[in-house]
């Protein structure tokens, strides 16, 4: 894949906690626009891969760009400024406040308007289209005046999605996004992330095959921190190593 066509790039990463390589050697291109899945059985590495990747902690070896730039030893502060943002690890919403609450907050944060947090409620107004927009956006529009702490566990999630867009990534890291939802739930956030394709590139770890095959343009697979297979989702079903990965319907 030619390098000038991803916005995320990792070569060699390698993770070791003592004698133990979590992450072995993985070269990964995501690229600009697509809906990339990283999937593997339990113990694969995927979760010490995506903390590589969003920095939250440093590789032994290798190296990772970000828009061509070097961001190896960058802090998770400072490429969320760049442009990558990490989502659905933990709750991010403020759990007494509204949805609309909520959105105006991070629009705030990404307009670097914290600092006016003490100025009238009519000064803050002029967020209204844009939170507006991101509520119709995640589909949360009966929702827009409900605190966070009263919604539903699928449309708390949304939420969340919701505060993150607010930030306008160009990449958007799901940690597990369908995590505890039902069959209704896991449609609706489905249909969601396919909708940021193009706008957005979109990097996620996911459990759900389904999924996974619904809505990914391309998926890398590892097993035991190392990359076994990589392409569209009937490419990496096709292929016997990745096959007998998942060999007893391990799909953690």
């Amino acid at each position: 894949m030619s390098t000038s066509s991803c916005i995320l790039e990792a070569r060699g990463l390698r993770k070791s906690f003592g004698g133990f390589v979590a992450v072995s050697g993985v070269d990964l291109d995501v690229e600009t626009g697509n809906i990339h899945a990283l999937i593997g059985p339990n113990g694969a590495g995927k979760s010490t891969l995506f903390n590589l990747l969003t920095k939250f902690i440093q590789p032994t070896a290798g190296d990772i760009r970000f828009k061509g730039k070097d961001i190896t030893h960058a802090p998770p502060a400072a490429i969320a400024r760049l442009g990558m943002v990490r989502s659905f690890q933990i709750s991010s919403v403020f759990l007494h406040l509204t949805v609309y609450e909520n959105i105006r907050v991070a629009l705030q944060a990404h307009g670097r308007d914290t600092w006016r947090f003490w100025r009238s409620e009519r000064g803050l107004h002029r967020f209204d289209d844009q939170v507006h927009e991101l509520v119709c956006q995640v589909g949360l529009e009966p929702l827009i005046y409900t605190r966070a702490a009263d919604l539903p566990y699928g449309r708390k999630r949304a939420l969340e999605l919701a505060t993150t867009l607010a930030l306008d990534p160009e990449l958007i890291l799901l940690d597990e996004p369908m995590a505890g939802m039902g069959q209704e739930d896991i449609e609706r956030t489905s249909a969601l992330i396919r909708s940021l394709g193009g706008k957005h590139t979109v990097l996620m770890v996911e459990h759900n095959l389904k999924v996974v095959a619904d809505i990914s343009d391309r998926i890398t697979v590892l097993r035991r921190g190392e990359k076994i297979a990589e392409g569209s989702y009937d490419e990496v079903a096709a292929n016997e190593e990745v096959r007998s990965a998942y060999m007893g319907g391990a799909h953690g």
